[in-house]
């Protein structure tokens, strides 16, 4: 079962532990209808499907994309059952951690490697535009095919030993999502007082706004991976304490209030991470904190149309913008998007209409080029 595809030899058939949930899912449909690869699944949320170590028997390549908390158990029972067979399969595994699971799946006999999207499963059929994490802890013959496959899913691989990536995540993500979980607990208990999330909403900054985006993705998301990733890498426990004494010394110094007190936080909080940093580097944040501003304006402009072009073809966009040109309509912006079905649309933001919103919707229509996803004009 365990044999290496060649000229001669059949692709290998490929196992998800976790094939119900939303990584899985996503890594099934990319292996099957991008890679042509036969998938089958195991997962407490599919009664009917193998178990774990059943699956580990049946397959060439085993992929463990199961919770964190969960993983190195599963790896375990794995090893247990499967009794030396792995030998000569591929086993990977998706979690957000790196060193527990790849140390726990070195046990087995198979060849081995860590993997990490740095992302959610994306809408699109590939990870083009995202980081993936790859741990090639021991890997021989396998190595043409999961460099095939990581090619196929057209990331931003970064090869990266176990140890460094948990360390780099306690900053990267354990750190990120303390700080926001913080601040949501914080607007939760001093909102109202200060007219509640309206009237915050009605004052907002640019930064305001990006901190809350960040914040709401958090809570919209799965709560046991933001749960597991804080109490799951060893490395995240450090950082936080030094996150608690930054902020604990912050609050003293306000709370102090003096000329020495604000000396302090100009020298270790501005003055130090500024250098730190570097000129050229701050320069490129701002500037990039400028961009998200004028993207933020357009998105919440009152006059736009959204449209779905349904052929990816060149000039599609073309023939789109000729339709605003015949009926004189100016566009104060242009930016493309991705429906939460992950649809590609373009979300024009319009200046003052010469014709009425209902014309400009029907016309572009009628034209057969695209669907309109949502029109308004409430300026």
């Amino acid at each position: 079962m365990n044999a290496l595809p060649g000229p001669d030899r059949k692709p290998p058939l490929v196992g998800i532990v976790g094939h119900a949930g939303a990584y899985g899912r996503w890594l099934a449909r990319f292996l099957e209808r991008r890679m042509g690869l036969q998938v089958r699944g195991s997962d407490i949320a599919d009664p009917g499907s193998p178990t774990p170590a059943e699956l580990a028997r049946q397959v060439d390549v085993l992929v463990f994309s199961v919770p964190i908390r969960r993983t190195v158990a599963v790896i375990e029972s794995c090893i247990a059952h499967a009794d030396g067979g792995e030998a000569g399969a591929l086993w990977l595994d998706l979690t957000s951690i790196k060193q527990a699971p790849v140390a726990a799946m070195l046990g087995s006999r198979a060849e081995v490697a860590g993997l990490h999207p740095m992302a959610a499963p994306p809408k699109i059929g590939t990870l083009e535009g995202r980081t993936l994490a790859v741990c090639r802890a021991r890997v021989a013959r396998w190595g043409p095919w999961l460099d095939a496959l990581l090619a196929a899913m057209r990331a931003d691989c970064v090869e990266i030993a176990p140890a460094a990536h948990d360390r780099a995540m306690a900053l990267v993500q354990g750190l990120v999502h303390a700080s926001h979980l913080a601040q949501a607990d914080v607007l939760r208990r001093c909102a109202a007082e200060a007219g509640g999330m309206p009237a915050l909403h009605a004052l907002r900054t640019v930064g305001h706004e990006l901190d809350l985006t960040v914040t709401g993705r958090i809570l919209a998301g799965n709560p046991a991976i933001y749960e597991d990733i804080q109490f799951g890498n060893p490395d995240v426990l450090p950082v936080l304490e030094r996150l608690a004494d930054a902020t604990t010394a912050l609050h003293d110094a306000v709370a102090r209030g003096d000329e020495a007190a604000r000396a302090m936080l100009r020298q270790r909080f501005l003055a130090e991470p500024a250098a730190w940093f570097g000129a050229e580097a701050l320069a490129a944040r701002s500037h990039g904190f400028e961009r998200m501003g004028y993207l933020q304006a357009d998105l919440d402009a009152a006059r736009f149309l959204s449209v779905y072009l349904p052929e990816d073809r060149p000039g599609s966009l073309r023939a789109l913008l000729a339709v605003f040109e015949r009926l004189g309509v100016n566009l104060a912006s242009i930016h493309s998007s991705r429906t939460p079905e992950g649809e590609l649309h373009f979300r024009i933001g319009l200046d003052r209409l010469p014709v009425s919103l209902a014309l400009l919707r029907a016309e572009v229509e009628d034209a057969g080029i695209g669907r309109v996803l949502e029109a308004r004009d409430d300026a």
